[in-house]
């Protein structure tokens, strides 16, 4: 069984005409996995909907203590991109346990999002990585310890990589 934990961010974002504004929707990812017949058991549980600017040392809590106390080895968070590494930060000391970081750069509800293969592709990863904190996004699998977002190119790097714009 694979533990799915949702918390917001982008790929449950939903715009709103009337408000000419996104907001975080409903997960999408039990959608996005049925759309696919995906064939792994997971059990899904929203834990927030906050876009990932907005969370905080308390709602970083709130994920550690809800995977520790899950049962299941092998967890799988839907997260914003923004502060994703920072959730996963406050993992990395849950020891026994397989977690990956996934979410995307565009809603799951808008045609060409990233947010599909990246969810096929972190559940792949869940089910084969030893334990530790990962993050996967865009076909690629960064250990928590070494990631950043390089938001000027808008994608995931190891933190060696230089970023875009420095000298």
């Amino acid at each position: 069984m694979i533990q799915v934990f949702t918390t917001g961010g982008t790929i449950d974002k939903v715009y709103f005409d009337a408000k000419s504004d996104y907001q975080v929707g409903p997960p999408e990812i039990e959608h996005i996995l049925a759309g696919v017949n995906a064939a792994p058991r997971v059990v899904i549980e929203t834990l927030m909907r906050k876009d990932s600017l907005d969370m905080t040392d308390e709602d970083r809590a709130i994920i550690r203590s809800a995977v520790a106390a899950s049962t299941a080895s092998r967890v799988l968070i839907t997260h914003g991109t923004d502060t994703m590494v920072e959730t996963g930060q406050a993992l990395r000391e849950i020891e026994g346990k397989t977690i990956v970081l996934v979410g995307s750069l565009s809603p799951a509800r808008f045609r060409g999002s990233d947010a599909e293969f990246n969810i096929g592709f972190a559940l792949a990863a869940v089910q084969l990585l030893p334990a530790g904190v990962y993050v996967a996004m865009n076909g690629r699998v960064f250990d928590i310890e070494s990631v950043r977002k390089n938001r000027a190119a808008n994608r995931f790097e190891p933190v060696s990589a230089r970023l875009e714009g420095e000298d």
